[in-house]
């Protein structure tokens, strides 16, 4: 019987985990979207200012999926909170139990740290995901709306102080 096993990613990960992101992307139907390089990966994920995590899933040594985590702040509770940026498996790793081995591990690292918290996005199309989470005990925040500034519109923001 394979064996699956999550463990912390290295370095020598990122062409992998780039792999990943690409693939995740293309499910997601967003792979003009991604700009990362195995250099800029390399720096955001092991560098002196890194402050995110990654864990590769693998069945008999070889990689079948992977997670990106970061820790965020609730002032309501006090405590810091997991969030869970990205998480892939293979299309073809999918229902042999990759995701949830992700999701327990990472429910680990949110306990062991203290964490009040354990959040993550899904997009609304994705209904084998949500039904996934949802099978797990996660309940979705549908009260809230995401907010993002990118590109142009961060950097005009960033320039408005003048006019305060």
């Amino acid at each position: 019987m394979s064996r699956i096993s999550i463990r912390a990613a290295e370095r020598a990960d990122v062409p992998q985990i780039l792999a990943f992101v690409r693939e995740l992307a293309i499910y997601e139907k967003a792979l003009p979207e991604v700009v990362a390089t195995e250099a800029l990966l390399e720096t955001s994920l092991f560098g002196p200012k890194a402050n995110v995590g990654a864990v590769l899933c693998e069945r008999d040594g070889v990689a079948i999926g992977f997670a990106v985590y970061f820790f965020n702040y609730s002032t309501w509770l006090g405590r810091n909170g997991l969030y869970l940026e990205d998480l892939f498996v293979t299309p073809e790793a999918r229902g042999s139990g990759a995701g949830r081995a992700l999701l327990v591990y990472l429910a680990q690292v949110a306990v062991e740290g203290d964490c009040g918290r354990f959040e993550w996005s899904v997009l609304d199309w994705n209904t084998p995901a949500i039904d996934f989470y949802e099978s797990l005990g996660a309940v979705a925040q549908s009260e809230w709306i995401g907010y993002r500034l990118e590109g142009e519109a961060l950097a005009q923001l960033a320039d408005s102080s003048h006019r305060l």
